[in-house]
């Protein structure tokens, strides 16, 4: 590659950042006023926002072309292809941030009277987690921060999830004691709704960061899964069993049940012996508290009717799931082999949909 070219490449890509930066300046801004707009009670902001969220929209246009015409232009390679491919999705982000901006500035607007002060500080909370962790992400963007954009995944989003809980459930409470109207009340829970949706666009955009700087991904998610039985003592433990065996590596498996049983059937153990997996030192285990533990679970399964009536709390994030599995109960050999065979399906098609075709 001749100097000159160098050069041109050079030039073409400092154009895309400066474009970048300019673009996702804007994007933050529109994030802090349309919470302003809230908090200080004024809809020329939120009008200003939603209007502004045009010209994010045709800036981002103009660098999705300029990245285009890099590739055509350039046929770059290695960190230069890479860089173009990470911008393209970037701006995926930032548009959709920017819609969040514009959409809670309509709510804004939607509101029938102002808020009580509770309502917008809880609003401000969250929109200084969200926002934080969205300017991490850019900045390990753009300065090619590894360590920062892994830091944004792993300690500045999740928090979000926990506030947000928080001040749904004191808009509930405001909205049960007449505090806000209740058409208002929807307008605020959508508005929180849309923060946390930003800290979401954020880790995406930390992803991003790493895919461009390095090439690669963040290591794989490892899902921590609970199996819920009435005894904890057949089907919940035969699924535990068969996901640590199965798919040790996609994920962290617990099994509890609603009455445990005092210890496990030796018939049960007897034939997962059979199977393969020993759960001899298995006992079965209560429901504790399930409240918002520091690392909660992605997916609370539940195998016997009725057993969620006993769940008296889900951390906010975590997927509930029900398997209708229609087997007489005993410990029969022919009961378990069917039993078996059902749960080892339904734990397949739920690991797969986790992490995909080559979980493993």
């Amino acid at each position: 590659m001749t100097p000159q070219y160098e050069q041109r490449m050079q030039a073409d890509l400092n154009e895309i950042r400066r474009k970048l930066r300019k673009v996702a300046g804007l994007v933050e801004n529109q994030v802090k006023d349309t919470v302003q707009s809230l908090i200080g009670w004024d809809k020329d902001l939120a009008n200003n926002v939603i209007l502004g969220d045009r010209q994010v929209n045709r800036r981002i246009k103009e660098i999705n072309y300029l990245c285009h015409a890099f590739i055509i232009r350039h046929a770059p390679s290695a960190g230069h292809l890479r860089f173009a491919s990470a911008v393209l999705r970037l701006n995926v982000a930032l548009e959709r941030i920017g819609d969040y901006a514009g959409t809670i500035g309509r709510e804004v607007l939607r509101l029938t009277v102002r808020p009580p002060e509770s309502v917008t500080r809880d609003v401000e909370v969250i929109a200084q987690q969200a926002g934080h962790a969205l300017g991490e992400a850019l900045t390990a963007f753009f300065e090619e921060d590894v360590e920062r954009a892994l830091q944004t995944h792993e300690g500045l989003v999740r928090p979000v999830d926990v506030t947000l809980k928080t001040v749904l459930d004191h808009l509930v409470e405001l909205a049960n004691d007449r505090v806000v109207p209740l058409q208002d009340s929807f307008a605020l829970v959508r508005i929180n709704n849309l923060l946390k949706r930003v800290a979401e666009q954020a880790d995406n955009i930390s992803e991003q960061a790493i895919f461009a700087i390095t090439g690669g991904e963040r290591d794989p998610r490892i899902f921590r899964i609970l199996f819920v039985g009435e005894e904890n003592n057949r089907a919940s433990q035969m699924a535990e069993a068969y996901a640590e065996k199965a798919f040790p590596e996609s994920g962290r498996y617990s099994s509890v049940g609603v009455s445990p049983a005092g210890a496990l059937d030796p018939v049960l153990i007897e034939f997962m012996d059979e199977q393969g997996m020993d759960v001899s030192h298995k006992r079965p285990s209560p429901i504790e508290g399930l409240g918002e533990p520091a690392q909660p679970y992605h997916v609370i399964v539940a195998l016997e009717d009725g057993v969620l009536e006993d769940i008296a709390e889900v951390p906010f994030r975590t997927i509930v799931l029900e398997w209708s599995i229609d087997i007489p109960k005993g410990f029969s050999k022919d009961v378990l082999e069917d039993l078996y065979k059902m749960v080892a399906v339904r734990v397949q098609d739920l690991m797969k949909t986790l992490a995909g075709p080559d979980a493993h």
